[in-house]
């Protein structure tokens, strides 16, 4: 088997960070992207020093330019392309839609939506025109991809707007070999998920506390789409926390 390349954008912390090493740990290269150069480069040091290879590569996914080096570089440096993990994201204050700038609406759609969408179209280009082959490319979805929380509108529209586009490049991809997946992580503990260990609105309006999930099984479930053969696909895969009000929510 050819050597494995991965790009893992939005790697600097949190879901990112956790795959990226899961990755290199796997036999991948991984290069890390990410807007903060600073702790990219902290990763690929650790990466070297437990024998594994990384690189890092600054990327704003909201500029299709940045994206396009971005690809090219890949390309360029290694020849193909084997997994994207499509993880950049970011929330929006969680106020009432009426209460929310239209600066804020736009950064979520433009890193959610915009961001997915270029990076998905660049690895594809690629991969459709490499030898062997194909690929995969895995959007970091959410449990907002199907039931919003209160006051959660861009970041529920951006991310049900990314189930749409897996789905169109699940089929179109066929004809290339190329697969695509979506997994939609509940409550990872990670730093974006702190506030839901302190308690967190809930849709009958009171409070509650909500279990998180340990990362290691986000990346195992990662590592497991990233390594079937493109002959087989997972289209959507929901890992939670078992007691998160997902089921029933509302």
């Amino acid at each position: 088997m050819h050597h494995r390349i991965a790009v893992v954008t939005g790697a600097g912390r949190g879901i990112g960070r956790a795959v990226a090493e899961a990755l290199w740990r796997d036999g991948y290269t991984v290069v890390l992207a990410s807007r903060t150069l600073a702790p990219l480069e902290a990763l690929v040091t650790q990466a070297h020093g437990e024998g594994h290879r990384a690189e890092a590569v600054q990327v704003d996914v909201r500029d299709p330019d940045s994206v396009e080096a971005l690809f090219a570089h890949v390309q360029a440096r290694h020849g193909r392309l084997d997994v994207l993990f499509n993880n950049a994201g970011v929330g929006a204050p969680a106020v009432p839609i009426d209460e929310l700038t239209i600066d804020q609406w736009r950064t979520a759609v433009a890193t959610n939506l915009d961001g997915v969408f270029f990076c998905a179209r660049a690895a594809y280009a690629l991969m459709k025109t490499q030898t062997p082959r194909g690929g995969r490319i895995i959007n970091n979805g959410s449990i907002a991809a199907y039931t919003p929380r209160p006051f959660s509108a861009p970041y529920t529209a951006s991310k049900h707007a990314v189930l749409g586009l897996t789905k169109a490049i699940a089929l179109d991809g066929r004809a290339h070999d190329i697969a695509c997946s979506q997994i939609d992580i509940g409550n990872a503990d990670t730093e974006m998920a702190e506030r839901m260990a302190q308690g967190i609105l809930q849709a009958h309006g009171g409070i509650a506390v909500e279990p998180l999930l340990d990362l290691r099984h986000v990346c195992d479930a990662v590592l497991y789409i990233a390594n079937l053969p493109l002959s087989a696909n997972v289209l959507t895969m929901n890992v939670m926390a078992t007691k998160m009000p997902f089921v029933g929510r509302g």
